[in-house]
């Protein structure tokens, strides 16, 4: 193909240069045709791609092929049910209710009600009147040691850092939090003005890289800390674990989003590529862990301070579990990152891969609690595709007090699952740098969309809880959701994850499994 194109070149110019003799206007046909060509010696010179090197110029058309692919398959390619991560169906829910617009659909579902994994919810021949209920209903936060407790909704927007989104995205979330009375978590990479300008309630999340609180060695600032957990907005404190994304990996923030500005703001060099530690060094020891937490609580002088982490060996959060016992430390809550969660960039590997799902951990973590018989000293939180009422009420049933949202957040305001989070070319100006595009995002206009999205995804909570004859979501249980596990093979989710009695996990009444995993779980090591 080479020879071919070298010949055709060549003949090209030979006849272009003839006929351009007798007739003047063929010169002007070397206007395509040159660049034609050196793009085509160009190709034919260069060394890391084959098909270009052996097809030039049309072999360029395989890497355009597929750059457009992600964006033709999803418009024209995958069905309503069928799209990934988020489908179309609830892609258009979250769009529909941030603009206000129709939210209802014809016809019907479209999901395979009798296809293995179905789920739905158990309604009541009595239902409740949705008039008189709630219709912003709050969970509160703050355990026995906590003298600030907060009031929140029980949907907030969840971790995404400042250099992840953009100003504006960041700006647009805080302002929805504040217009629709919700938090805001900030994500690992620190306070920015851009959390603090609309007004709206913080949840200031703290990694193994301790942006905002660190010194110049990169371990926590007491000093640092205590200042800007002073601020009035700051509401709680999430120490930070693992994350579903990339659990056990550290967060990843490329170097073409490192700016100055959010290099001040997270005290490391710009335009380097930062890579937080995949472990704390502030604690060495599940019970050194909950001292820890103990002391940052008594630094932002009693606010609540939980954790957050995406449950991986099941041992290691039994040791947990006992070095709170052992301290009397409890933190004020626990939120559960599912496997499948992540906003950010991931290696592969981490994202499709490694992480306990969240319904599985949200489950377990209930349990466990549970079993200690510590449940009531917490509230627990999940996290991981919270999309819908339904989605809510689930994870309640599950054991959640509350949910947070990051995609379906990014969704209100603009986001259109472009899949280029990771590359500093995210076309709505939702996660990148490149200040031109974050400009398409107006933030006057996309806040109100987040409170919209948040508004009628709490009042669809609520109608299927009056709906399921409940007077609070709260209330909904294990035996209100049903799954098909096969055709004709229905289970409640009583039955797939069974509740325990509290304190069972004293008394040593567990399978064996679990009780050695138990026993090898120690308040002092990891190990």
């Amino acid at each position: 193909m080479a020879k071919r194109f070298l010949a055709f070149a060549v003949g090209s110019l030979l006849v272009m240069g003839i006929l351009g003799y007798f007739f003047h206007w063929v010169w002007w046909l070397l206007l395509p045709a040159v660049p034609l060509i050196i793009i085509g010696i160009v190709d034919m010179l260069q060394t890391k791609h084959a098909i270009m090197r052996n097809f030039p110029v049309v072999g360029r058309a395989r890497y355009w092929m597929e750059a457009l692919r992600p964006k033709v398959y999803q418009y024209f390619v995958e069905s309503d049910t069928g799209g990934s991560p988020i489908n179309r169906v609830d892609r258009s829910t979250i769009y529909q209710r941030a603009k206000r617009e129709l939210d209802t659909q014809p016809f019907g579902t479209q999901f395979n009600v009798y296809a293995e994994g179905y789920e739905w919810m158990a309604h009541s021949i009595q239902p409740r009147s949705f008039e008189h209920m709630d219709k912003d209903p709050r969970v509160t936060i703050g355990g026995s040691d906590c003298t600030q407790p907060y009031s929140a909704s029980i949907l907030n927007v969840s971790a995404m850092s400042y250099g992840s989104l953009s100003a504006n995205a960041v700006e647009a979330l805080n302002g929805g939090a504040k217009l629709g009375n919700f938090a805001h978590n900030t994500g690992e990479g620190g306070i920015s003005q851009h959390h603090l300008n609309q007004g709206g309630d913080i949840i200031w999340q703290i990694g193994t890289g301790y942006f905002g609180c660190r010194n110049d060695e990169g371990n926590f600032d007491e000093r640092l800390f205590e200042e800007k957990t002073a601020l009035p907005q700051i509401k709680m404190v999430e120490l930070k674990i693992s994350q579903g994304a990339k659990p056990g990996h550290g967060g990843i923030l490329p170097a073409a989003k490192n700016t100055p500005e959010i290099a001040a703001i997270r005290h490391v060099k710009p335009y380097t590529t930062v890579s937080s530690p995949p472990y704390h060094t502030a604690f060495n020891t599940p019970r050194e862990m909950m001292q820890f937490i103990a002391h940052m609580r008594t630094l932002c002088k009693g606010k609540p301070v939980g954790f957050k982490l995406c449950i991986g060996q099941r041992r290691e959060f039994f040791a947990i579990c006992k070095a709170m016992v052992a301290t009397n430390i409890y933190p004020d809550f626990i939120t559960i990152d599912g496997g499948e969660g992540g906003t950010g960039a991931a290696p592969p590997e981490f994202s499709n891969s490694v992480g306990m799902p969240l319904m599985d951990a949200l489950a377990f973590v209930h349990d466990t609690l549970t079993g200690f018989n510590i449940r009531g000293k917490m509230k627990l939180i999940a996290s991981g595709k919270i999309l819908t009422g339904y989605h809510i009420l689930r994870a309640m049933a599950l054991g959640a007090d509350g949910c947070n949202s990051a995609r379906a957040m990014m969704m209100a305001i603009g986001c259109i699952q472009a899949l280029e989070c990771n590359t500093n070319r995210c076309p709505t100006g939702v996660a990148t740098q490149d200040k031109w595009l974050a400009k398409g995002l107006v933030v006057e206009d996309k806040k109100h969309r987040v409170s919209n999205y948040h508004r009628d995804t709490i009042e669809s909570a609520m109608e299927l809880t009056a709906a399921a004859g409940l007077s609070s979501p709260h209330d909904i249980t294990r035996s209100h959701i049903f799954r098909r596990v096969f055709m004709n093979q229905v289970r409640s989710f009583e039955e797939i994850y069974p509740s325990v009695t509290a304190g069972v996990f004293q008394n040593g009444q567990l399978h064996e499994v679990m009780r050695n995993e138990l026993e090898m779980a120690r308040e002092d090591s990891w190990n």
